[in-house]
């Protein structure tokens, strides 16, 4: 099977002297094409530096990170730039939807940055819109549209470049729990399609929708093979 994700002795250092801080301390991770991964641990266990590392957002003070069998650790920042544009999708838990732009608009901004043409990045974008349930939404602002439905605007622009990769950091973390589990239906028909997903969650039941679970504490991976059902356990013995 393809690896999308391997980290190999990843560490990551902020800070210098007294005020160092060793935020990833040597971790190895492997993530294989089609997985689907949720990352949980508690605040400050590392969890979201390694999302950032894995998403190309920041670079790791030592170690390798080989995206799709590319080694991108030392890669410029256009390189990377490249990188995310072409092979990662982002959904956050605040949407960071463009206010100003429609739907529409909003699900489009990967494709121009790609330098898709106009007809082609319209038609793309709205048959993304089309597959989260949004073709009836194109001409609304994100002001007009529910939660749910702005957070499934967000899914359909990161996948509208059909990336190798699809990261989630807290993607139901402002919805409420009826608009999560359809948001969580949602991933498991993008990843019943193929799309490898890695998503950090703080929810165990959002994370018992995935097929596996890497739990961090203190900068290291404790568990990376995880079943889902087994993180009560794992939260009760912390």
């Amino acid at each position: 099977m393809t690896t999308v994700i391997r980290l190999e002795a990843v560490s990551k250092v902020y800070g210098q002297g007294e005020a160092e801080i060793h935020a990833l301390r040597a971790i190895n991770l492997v993530v294989a094409a089609g997985e689907y991964c949720a990352i949980m641990g508690a605040s400050g266990s590392g969890k979201s530096t390694a999302m950032n590392i894995i998403g190309c957002l920041d670079r790791p003070s030592s170690g390798a990170y080989y995206l799709d069998g590319e080694n991108v650790a030392g890669l410029s920042e256009t390189q990377l730039a490249h990188i995310r544009n072409r092979k990662i999708g982002f959904v956050f838990q605040q949407f960071h939807l463009l206010p100003q732009l429609t739907a529409l608009e909003n699900v489009t901004l990967p494709l121009v940055y790609a330098g898709v043409a106009g007809r082609e990045r319209l038609e793309r974008a709205k048959q993304v819109l089309d597959q989260v349930g949004l073709s009836h939404r194109l001409d609304n602002r994100p002001n007009q549209l529910s939660g749910g439905q702005q957070q499934r605007v967000a899914i359909a622009r990161a996948m509208v470049n059909q990336p190798l990769l699809l990261l989630a950091d807290e993607p139901t973390g402002a919805l409420d729990s009826r608009t999560s589990h359809e948001v969580m239906d949602l991933f498991a028909q993008l990843h019943s399609q193929g799309i490898t997903i890695v998503m950090v969650t703080h929810e165990p039941d959002i994370a018992r929708c995935s097929q596996r679970v890497i739990w961090f504490r203190d900068g290291q991976v404790i568990h990376d093979h995880l079943p889902p059902e087994e993180v009560g356990q794992v939260l009760f013995a912390l």
